[in-house]
């Protein structure tokens, strides 16, 4: 992958579930013109399909209007119902990744690269069905604290979750940055998480930090990746 312009430097987003609390994020993702892959579920993308974390009530979009409000964006699988894919039957997995797949490419009129694994679980049978489905990339949950490229992307890592006490102080490291080679910074989450930890203005002050950089940039993860 070669970034625009000969950058050597790139952030993107990955945010799951297609909840409620997207609409805010894209918003904000829009304002800082900012590029984010959203990872979801079409079996369960239902108004009502909702549960309740501490207070806060979290419920799935209807699909009635998703391809605009993700205009600018990219969509990925994220499995069709959500479930621990590693526990389920061979067959049961191809139909969470394909169905999934055909769902989102038929909702979005787009092409489907990537994927961020439900609860960030997978096994050997899970990457060889991506492989077969010709999903190129896909998300774990686990972080990195660093901006190195990745050589295994079916079992990618990202910089942070958004929630990480370092998030700032790897900012201004990036920011500070001149390299000689590409590297990526990486944030994920799920937009949900502002409302239930009341802590919007941490991903309101990332993004103005990090946006508007003549250095960095800013594409989705099919972007920056592949």
């Amino acid at each position: 992958m070669t970034f625009p312009n000969n950058k050597l430097k790139a952030l993107t987003f990955s945010y799951d579930d297609g909840v409620e609390q997207d609409r805010r994020l894209v918003k904000l993702f829009n304002q800082y013109h900012l590029k984010c892959t959203f990872n979801l579920n079409s079996g369960i993308l239902d108004s009502s399909s909702q549960w309740e974390e501490q207070g806060v009530c979290i419920k799935h979009m209807d699909v009635p209007g998703l391809k605009e409000l993700y205009q600018g964006h990219e969509i990925a699988v994220h499995s069709l119902t959500h479930p621990w894919l590693e526990k389920e039957s061979l067959e049961t997995i191809r139909h969470e990744i394909l169905q999934d797949k055909i769902n989102l490419q038929t909702i979005f009129d787009c092409s489907i690269q990537g994927m961020a694994y439900p609860y960030g679980t997978y096994d050997d049978r899970v990457i060889q069905i991506l492989k077969e489905n010709n999903i190129k990339y896909a998300r774990t949950t686990m972080d990195t604290e660093n901006f190195n490229l990745q050589t295994n992307l079916l079992e990618l890592k990202a910089t942070c979750h958004h929630n990480n006490k370092n998030l700032m102080q790897l900012a201004k490291e990036f920011v500070a940055m001149n390299p000689t080679e590409q590297k990526i910074f990486y944030v994920w989450g799920h937009s949900y998480e502002f409302d239930v930890d009341k802590n919007w203005d941490v991903i309101e002050n990332f993004c103005a930090f990090m946006s508007g950089r003549d250095d960095i940039f800013y594409g989705t993860n099919s972007e920056v990746l592949l």
